[in-house]
């Protein structure tokens, strides 16, 4: 998904950013699963929030909690789903480590319980063996 040597992130012009800070910006995901789905990047190529700096890991939530001000302003939503994937065993396909922020609504799946744990499909409910 990368080309160039760079990455796809870095291509996307600034007047589609939905928010920006010094060390980071926002842009809608491509392949959103929910109405609103962004994505928190750092602007610097980075692979792993390990790779970041202290400054950007600040900056990366700084902006993560703007941008979840502004979707409770424009969609309000009933949850949020935060996180990322790291590394490929953990589904990361873009090598530029990015925050998902999914705005989640009542009744958008038949049973939310277990959240990012259904990342690992068949055991996100711990209440079933």
């Amino acid at each position: 998904m990368e080309s160039d040597g760079g990455s796809i992130f870095l291509q996307v012009p600034e007047s589609q950013w939905i928010a920006s800070n010094d060390l980071a910006f926002a842009i809608r995901d491509t392949y959103p699963v929910s109405p609103g789905h962004t994505l928190v990047v750092p602007r610097r190529l980075v692979a792993t929030w390990d790779g970041t700096t202290a400054g950007e890991r600040a900056a990366l939530l700084e902006l993560m909690s703007e941008v979840k001000v502004q979707l409770r302003d424009q969609l309000h939503p009933d949850g949020f789903n935060v996180g990322f994937n790291e590394g490929a065993a953990a589904g990361q396909t873009v090598f530029h480590l990015h925050i998902h922020v999914i705005p989640r609504f009542t009744g958008d799946v038949p049973d939310p319980r277990g959240g990012i744990r259904h990342a690992v499909m068949g055991k996100g409910n711990w209440q079933q063996p």
